[in-house]
């Protein structure tokens, strides 16, 4: 007789269907404030996590990676994998899905989709950033990149900051059209713009968010006034940036973790002496953010596991006795854990 597994074996998922009822149960904008909340709260702690770099594996195509971290309790990693020529062939350009585990026992405790929470909690951390380092009163975002991840970009501003225009320019007009549609009945101003450089007219914020694999100048040093953060979100891997370097000697420079950051980061560029200012220590009080309102600041963000974390997390405890997930086994979960084979054997009886 084969007895049925124990909860212990039944671990929660998150399908993608269900992770887009759970974002419209709670609503689009609240789900944006509460993982912006939560990811500051992980950065509050943020030395109570294992950090390292983002395993990668990276081909002419595009990158692999692994992305895991734990702050002792729980455990948890993303698989995701970025592909710019995917969006040709009808693909997305990236996917991810995620996984927390007990650290008492090993055992996992949440598999989820992360394609769209990725989204979000990468909305959530350009947000959290931006209330600690954007111009105070800014209502004004320029989204340079209108793929994929625009609009969460633009409606984390708004929930959070209270951003009222969005300035859109995309080199393909049709992500632009795609993400002004989208747009529509948010309670922003969207704007479609013809250039870069008309995009950022008037913005305290500008957000760029490009896919191409390939050292890129979408901002370049004259098109950068005083007093402007930046979101430099899309550059995630070695070889690929989007700010002019002069830029970057301009401005303060916020990073998530530098070793990681000083690899895929628009830091890159520069050499491995150039200042940057961990953002915990903002979020903690203990260093800077904006000190002016000529300053110029600008958050170089990659991803980090962190992020990923907190996300998961919040995920875990919302759906918590809802039906926004369902329960799969697998965890192999003999009745005596000694004998794994006795469970095969007995499983065709």
């Amino acid at each position: 007789m084969v007895l049925p597994p124990s909860s212990k074996a039944l671990v929660p998922f998150v399908s993608v269907e269900n992770m887009m009822r759970l974002v419209h149960h709670i609503g689009l904008e609240r789900m944006l404030i509460d993982l912006t909340d939560a990811v500051e709260a992980d950065f509050v702690r943020w030395e109570s996590f294992d950090k390292t770099p983002r395993v990668a594996s990276h081909s002419r195509e595009g990158v692999i990676e692994l992305m895991p971290t734990s702050d002792g309790e729980i455990y948890s990693f993303k698989y995701v994998n970025g592909h710019p020529k995917n969006m040709a062939e009808g693909l997305q350009t990236v996917t991810a899905f995620g996984l927390l585990a007990e650290v008492s026992t090993g055992y996992p405790v949440l598999l989820t989709e992360m394609t769209l929470l990725t989204a979000l909690r990468t909305a959530a951390t350009s947000a959290m950033a931006a209330r600690h380092l954007a111009p105070k009163g800014a209502k004004v975002m320029a989204m340079i990149g209108n793929g994929a991840q625009a609009e969460f970009q633009a409606l984390a501003m708004k929930a959070v900051l209270g951003i009222e225009e969005i300035r859109l320019y995309d080199i393909d007009p049709r992500a632009t059209e795609k993400t002004r549609s989208n747009l529509e009945g948010s309670g922003l101003t969207v704007t479609a713009c013809k250039t870069a450089q008309d995009a950022i007219e008037g913005a305290g914020i500008i957000t760029t968010c490009t896919a191409d694999k390939q050292f890129a100048t979408i901002l370049t040093d004259n098109m950068v006034g005083a007093g402007i953060h930046i979101n430099a979100i899309g550059g995630d891997c070695p070889g690929k940036t989007e700010l002019h370097g002069d830029i970057l000697l301009r401005a303060d420079t916020f990073v998530e973790y530098p070793p990681q950051t000083r690899i895929e980061g628009e830091i890159q560029q520069m050499a491995p002496d150039y200042p940057v200012t961990e953002l915990w220590r903002v979020v903690r009080g203990e260093a800077p953010g904006r000190r002016d309102a000529q300053q110029i600041t600008l958050f170089d963000s990659v991803g980090f596991a962190v992020e990923d974390f907190s996300a998961l997390r919040y995920v875990r405890n919302i759906v918590k006795g809802t039906d926004f997930y369902q329960d799969i086994d697998i965890i192999a979960d003999p009745d005596d854990p000694r004998d794994l084979f006795g469970m095969l054997r007995r499983s065709v009886m």
